[in-house]
């Protein structure tokens, strides 16, 4: 066992903790920005401080849950939730168990449940504290400070659009809309929290419906597309820019379809909305003027996933070698994500590496260069052509079949991991917008819609790329399989699996999930994607009293065989 190693071994001599009650609050205040003048320079800081909070890590304010590393934490567990990506456990080193698992750690009276709802919560304060800062009149004086107010709205929306996805209830063939108390939930989203939102209103503050959601998301990003053209511009990809909040206006659009068409059943409503969702993807990916990954970026050993230079990333996140998050060398996007490495949760040491499903893998064409990010079974005819970091390491250490290794450690070092994690992650990618314009397309105009898809994979993933899929339910399943291979690992494909009422099927023949842990197979969506509010926010918000959505938690049986 490598001697770096040892420091992971000797912190988890027990096993992981993964679920228990909630006994005292955990602290959500980050920034305090009462004594800040109104000054860019000032302003400036707290806008560094939102792009820093990504990376943040113990916000449950202990060292003992080490899934508590950031943003890039809450990306895993999106992806541990669906059949697309399989983490092993063998070694007990999987610390996102209690999502891919379904456990009753789900539940509202968990520390699990606690997590998410705290971290989006913190980063959402902190994005505040960056709009109290800067008055409108301000912005509208100066390039800086309009710059600054655009940047935070942009932020803002980017979060509460995760959350708003996370936490609305959608129907499962358990429940069609209603809390364990008898209450209306369906389309409910969170509670609404902004600058100007007193501690008194947050102490009685409901969830917000879908369409109210709506609006607020939409009005902050025309918001800061105003301010956008009347700010500064910057290079830097951690910060938005006005494409990302074209790209977000498209994410939203797409949203609110696919509500409109399934719980309002409005199809007029719903096709008005997906054609804004296919425009402001158009509008997107002129705007950025950014172009796929090519083969040789995607498969890139030292840069491959891990560098945002590429002219496809739109929105990144970044590791420095100061972060808290590097420095732990564990708490980290390379430490749980990255297979080729000697000293994370995701070495072959620990075993807790993610792979592709194995039903995803198999469809995916053998022409198809992404398919090579991921290692073939045996006597698999791309064999030679996976391109590892070390080919002599590879053979010897990544022996099961699936095993990613889209994701690489930062300057293709494998050992030192204040190299090897300071490392780019992708929140916004060009190609994002192409499969964003060709399904909101489809559900319009099937023909139309599958022509984009044919046009982008034939331009930029293999050029004999065919389909014979025609109706609307086909082709955009087509779609939406091939943005889940274009983004595995991304934490996308949640969001459209539960916006469409996809079921999650892990257990088949030749599946590569482990019998009775994780082989949920569901009828439509899964009932774990609706997310529960966590107890303790209840208990100091009574406006939600009655309104949680139900736990999870032994609604599904893990199949054995």
């Amino acid at each position: 066992m490598k001697a770096i190693y040892k420091s992971l071994a000797a912190a988890l001599v027990a096993t992981p903790l993964l679920t228990g009650c909630i006994e005292e609050s955990v602290p959500t205040t980050v920034i305090t920005a009462e004594q800040l003048q109104s000054s860019p320079k000032a302003v400036e800081a707290l806008v560094w401080a939102m792009t820093g909070h990504m990376n943040n890590i113990l916000t449950l304010g202990s060292s003992s849950y080490h899934f508590d590393w950031g943003y890039p934490s809450m990306m895993h567990i999106r992806d541990v939730m669906t059949e697309d990506m399989y983490v092993p456990d063998a070694g007990g080193y999987n610390w996102f168990a209690s999502w891919s698992s379904n456990a009753y750690s789900l539940g509202p009276d968990y520390l699990v449940c606690q997590y998410s709802w705290n971290y989006y919560y913190e980063q959402i304060l902190t994005l505040n504290n960056v709009m109290k800062n800067v008055s409108r009149e301000a912005a509208d004086e100066n390039p800086e400070m309009a710059f600054y107010l655009a940047c935070g709205l942009t932020y803002r929306t980017y979060v509460y659009l995760d959350m708003a996805r996370l936490y609305e209830f959608l129907p499962t063939e358990f429940n069609s809309g209603t809390s364990p108390e008898g209450k209306p939930i369906l389309g409910l989203t969170i509670p609404w929290i902004d600058e100007n939102t007193t501690e008194e209103e947050m102490r009685n503050n409901p969830r917000i419906s879908h369409d109210e959601m709506f609006a607020h998301l939409e009005a902050d990003l025309n918001e800061a597309l105003k301010y956008f053209d009347k700010g500064i511009s910057s290079a830097d990809k951690t910060l938005p820019s006005k494409a990302v909040a074209y790209g977000l206006l498209a994410r939203l659009y797409l949203w609110d379809a696919s509500y409109k068409a399934e719980v309002d059943q409005d199809a007029d409503g719903a096709a008005n909305s997906y054609t804004e969702a296919a425009n402001y993807a158009r509008t997107a990916i002129n705007t950025s003027g950014a172009t796929p990954l090519t083969q040789a970026e995607w498969l890139d050993t030292s840069r491959g996933f891990n560098d945002s230079s590429f002219s496809s990333w739109m929105f990144a996140g970044q590791y420095v070698t100061e972060d808290n998050a590097v420095q732990s060398s564990l708490l980290n996007w390379v430490s749980f994500c990255v297979n080729e490495n000697d000293f994370g949760y995701a070495s072959p040491d620990a075993g807790a590496s993610p792979q592709i499903g194995a039903s995803l893998y198999k469809r995916i064409n053998d022409r198809d260069f992404r398919k090579l990010a991921f290692v073939p079974p045996s006597g698999s005819g791309l064999a030679d052509r996976i391109p590892y970091i070390d080919a002599a390491w590879a053979a010897e250490n990544l022996t099961e079949p699936y095993t990613s290794i889209k994701f690489r450690p930062g300057s293709g070092n494998m050992t030192d991991f204040l190299i090897a994690c300071v490392v780019a992650y992708p929140l916004m990618r060009v190609e994002e917008m192409y499969f964003i314009e060709a399904e909101a397309t489809a559900h319009n105009n099937p023909a139309a819609g599958k022509q984009l898809l044919i046009d982008f994979m034939r331009n930029h993933r293999y050029s004999s790329y065919t389909t014979r899929v025609t109706d609307e339910e086909s082709v955009v399943e087509e779609i939406i399989f091939q943005k889940r291979i274009e983004f595995f690992g991304e934490g996308l494909s949640f969001f459209d699996i539960k916006r469409l009422n996809y079921s999650t099927e892990r257990w088949y023949d030749g599946t590569n999930f482990e019998p009775g842990l994780d082989t949920f197979n569901s009828n439509g969506r899964a009932a774990w994607m609706n997310f529960c509010i966590v107890k303790q926010e209840i208990d100091n918000n009574p406006a939600i009293s009655g309104f949680n959505n139900p736990s999870p938690a032994g609604l599904y049986d893990a199949i054995r065989q």
